[in-house]
């Protein structure tokens, strides 16, 4: 077996770039191990991918037609083309803080039949992005649907920004929008994968949000969501709940599936990386309720664009070690596109995205943060399932899988400022293996034709 090492790292302008091949070789003394074992098996993966947001599709817009395809196929197109293959998306239901202002599909106040319903605005940026993604990805490209808050009209607070709740009068009205929404998406020829009942349900945000109490959130999934969606034919539409962040989940976790109409309904639970990590609430989750899922739904570096900071890689590398290894099923990273400022975002609440559009000069930027990213996304497909990988010293951060192809990745990290010589011990075959400060690699299992 040999390893075929890419390697992304701080110095050195290093970036997805292939190495040396590493053949098996006798395990030097004092050297750390990481040990991977194929054959102990663990979650499978449902895909990697980001956002499509009115924000990221007007950014896209603004690039001439070849960037624009060329930037297509940086997210969406096959690794052996360059390309990072997105399958698992999001996109929002109604406007959100990177939408351009606000916007509902049903504006008429009181309209619970809906019989003003209109995809008018998401069909100006936000469908032909999520259509030309389509037409270049290389693996079917499935989306998780989410809301940032109810119409105002529906709302406590009769306005979208700054929380409200939703009216007990209109939970099956805006259950019944769910379902219009999505038949909409449907005849567009979306695929839709999921959605979740409210993003971020406890923040009551300057942008439009809204606020569920977990047993809101219960009721309104167990009696509402989760029927509307079977009546309409809509059954294998997963409903993710929380959409929050981890410090809360463990809580959120047992009133949702302590109520057995939610449960019943419910294919697990998404959760964001704001605020503490707590990444081991991720695990203590999956040990409670193994017969559920996770799923990392939003992610990124708050306060501006960030441009060039490997800082800001370094997290997202961070992350989806700890959130893979701790159970999740996938990782969906926010907005696709923003400009070189961090938006556009009606609130101002400017953000960093993995690829920054310079429209001016028509041309688009890969940020640190796309490089990290594609180390998972590239060589981890739909379906792999994590394999047991342990390190013997806390230097080595890792996680391993295998493809539903025979394909074995091993990614590792070193978060040091010094170079970390290590043996990679996979399924009993040794190999002597480094990594430079301050970087990240994926080594890719080989057999050996000779």
């Amino acid at each position: 077996m040999i390893l075929q090492p890419i390697l992304s790292a701080r110095d050195g302008g290093l970036r997805l770039s292939p190495q040396p091949a590493l053949h098996p070789s006798p395990r030097a003394a004092g050297v750390p191990v990481l040990a991977v074992d194929s054959g102990r098996r663990f979650q499978v993966i449902e895909g990697f991918g980001g956002a499509f947001t009115e924000a990221a599709a007007v950014n896209w817009l603004a690039l001439s037609p070849a960037a624009r395809e060329a930037a297509l196929h940086a997210y969406f197109g096959a690794p052996q083309d360059g390309g990072h293959g997105y399958s698992l998306c999001r996109m929002h239901m109604g406007s959100c803080d990177f939408s351009l202002g606000h916007y509902s599909h049903v504006e008429e106040e009181g309209d619970v039949a809906l019989r003003s319903f209109s995809m008018q605005r998401d069909e100006q940026a936000l469908l032909p992005l999520i259509h030309a993604a389509r037409r270049v990805a290389a693996h079917p490209l499935r989306l998780l649907v989410s809301p940032w808050s109810p119409p105002a009209w529906m709302k406590s607070s009769r306005q979208r920004n700054g929380g409200g709740s939703l009216l007990p009068q209109y939970r099956q009205a805006w259950a019944d929008y769910f379902v219009r929404f999505l038949q909409a998406c449907v005849e567009q020829g979306l695929d839709i994968w999921g959605v979740t009942p409210q993003n971020e349900p406890l923040a009551a945000q300057p942008w439009d949000s809204c606020i569920y109490s977990a047993q809101e959130e219960a009721e309104f999934i167990g009696l509402h969501l989760g029927p509307a969606l079977r009546r309409a034919g809509l059954a294998q539409v997963r409903i993710v709940g929380w959409d929050h962040n981890r410090d809360l989940l463990p809580e959120r976790a047992r009133v949702l599936y302590g109520d057995a109409r939610a449960r019943e309904y419910l294919w697990g639970l998404g959760f964001h990386w704001y605020g503490e990590p707590m990444f081991d609430n991720v695990r203590r989750v999956h040990e409670a309720w193994p017969d559920k899922k996770l799923l990392l739904t939003e992610a990124c570096q708050e306060g501006g664009p960030h441009r060039d900071s490997w800082d800001v890689g370094e997290r997202y590398a961070e992350s989806m070690l700890a959130d893979l290894n701790h159970g999740s099923a996938g990782w969906i990273d926010w907005n696709l596109f923003l400009d070189l400022q961090g938006g556009p975002n009606h609130v101002g609440n400017y953000c960093s995205a993995p690829v920054l559009v310079d429209a001016a000069a028509d041309r688009w930027l890969a940020q640190p943060s796309y490089d990290c990213i594609g180390h998972f996304t590239r060589y981890i497909r739909p379906g792999a399932q994590r394999v047991f990988c342990a390190p013997s010293s806390q230097r080595l951060e890792a996680t391993a899988f295998a493809g539903a192809d025979g394909t074995l990745s091993v990614v590792v990290r070193n978060r040091a400022e010094q170079p970390l010589q290590f043996s990679l011990c996979l399924d009993g075959a040794d190999h002597a293996a480094s990594l430079p400060p301050r970087s990240i690699a994926t080594f890719l299992a080989q057999h050996d034709s000779h």
